[in-house]
């Protein structure tokens, strides 16, 4: 359905001033992560802060969004086999992220998580058997070169913090791909809901394991050295942003096609370098920045194909089972045109033709891309 010219504007309008404030939002959560890290190396205790920060600030906004945030009974069999792994997933992709942010630039760790489609390609045929097109394929080259020019310049190079970025793409592809298996396995779970429940569950498994590794450790240089006060007020913030990033991010999702979240996504992770360099001026050469370009080139070329590959695959299948009036139709089509369309109208046809439209839709704009907050 089309909009009033009126309402596509203000559309237009949400979605730029959202935009320009998610690429802000992530470009300062960024830097401060790594100002953050600089002065207080503890990925761990900055990743717990993060999560209590969702987990704090989500509760109020499901329920002005009328979200119901409790967990659904879904029984112990699947919290142990998709909910408990899913939140595994989550704070190790988050940890793995705060340690890549810790040893390299944030440009070059931004760089190196492009490549996240090739784990989700591998993964998806591995773990699921889907087969991609040779289109796809080959929408995976720029980004592997990409990756490994900027690799090979990098000036600042750290083999922890390269190994930490790959990490954090693999976990966090795994979480993509079995995220979008819980929201299809439960239709009437809203994607902020499962946020706040992976988040919940990971910081029950895993404060013993902050508490042990970060807690112990910081209490005891305390005394020695303490931590200045703007730290605290960096982590709150780094914690305040991460959780505005995964609002907007949805809100924008919501609102967009996939495709145009992915233009979007991509706009915001060379906003992110770009703000990165100029901020936190750290050392690059020509060469590296080519690489940059040429892997986030290959992320918008790999999303845009698979895009049109998913709405061709989805539109017969909206034809045949979403309206279901195949019979109906039928019968219709033989009229005269103004018998079929006074048909069209009288046996509800209309309404069901965009109520069904609108589901496709909703469905479409929803279903084929899980946020990524990096």
């Amino acid at each position: 359905m089309m909009l009033p010219k009126d309402e596509s504007k203000q559309l237009i309008i949400k979605v730029v001033v959202l935009c320009i404030l998610w690429f802000a939002v992530s470009s300062i959560n960024n830097i401060i992560g790594k100002v953050v890290l600089n002065r207080f190396p503890f990925p761990i205790t900055v990743t717990m802060i993060q999560l209590v920060s969702i987990f704090i600030f989500l509760r109020p906004t499901l329920k002005y969004l009328r979200v119901s945030s409790l967990d659904l009974k879904l029984g112990k069999r699947y919290y142990l086999k998709m909910i408990i792994p899913l939140a595994f997933a989550k704070f190790l992709s988050s940890v793995s992220s705060h340690v890549s942010l810790w040893k390299v630039p944030v440009s070059y760790s931004h760089t190196v998580k492009s490549a996240m489609p090739l784990f989700v390609v591998v993964l998806s045929r591995v773990l699921l058997g889907e087969k991609q097109t040779m289109n796809i394929y080959f929408s995976l080259v720029p980004i592997i070169a990409g990756v490994i020019i900027a690799t090979a310049t990098e000036l600042s190079f750290d083999l922890l913090g390269l190994m930490a970025a790959l990490f954090s793409i693999f976990v966090f592809s795994l979480m993509n791909i079995f995220s979008k298996k819980v929201l299809k396995d439960i239709p009437t779970l809203h994607h902020l809901s499962l946020l706040y429940i992976l988040s919940k569950y990971s910081l029950l498994l895993f404060t013993p394991i902050w508490i042990y590794f970060d807690f112990i450790t910081i209490v005891s240089q305390l005394k020695t050295n303490p931590v200045p006060s703007q730290v605290y007020v960096l982590l709150f913030l780094d914690g305040f942003c991460n959780y505005l990033q995964n609002i907007i991010a949805f809100t924008i999702l919501s609102m967009v096609t996939p495709l145009t979240y992915s233009v979007t996504n991509c706009t915001k992770r060379i906003s992110i370098i770009i703000s990165s360099l100029i901020t936190l001026k750290n050392p690059v050469g020509f060469t590296n920045i080519i690489g940059m370009l040429l892997a986030v080139f290959g992320v918008l070329y790999y999303n845009t194909v698979r895009y049109y590959e998913n709405q061709t695959k989805k539109l017969p299948q909206f034809i045949n089972n979403d309206l279901k009036y195949d019979n109906l139709l039928s019968r219709n089509l033989i009229k005269t045109t103004n018998g079929y369309a006074n048909g069209f109208t009288k046996t509800g046809l209309k309404n069901g033709y965009s109520n069904g439209y609108t589901s496709y839709k909703n469905g479409l704009t929803n279903s084929p891309t899980y946020v990524n907050i990096y």
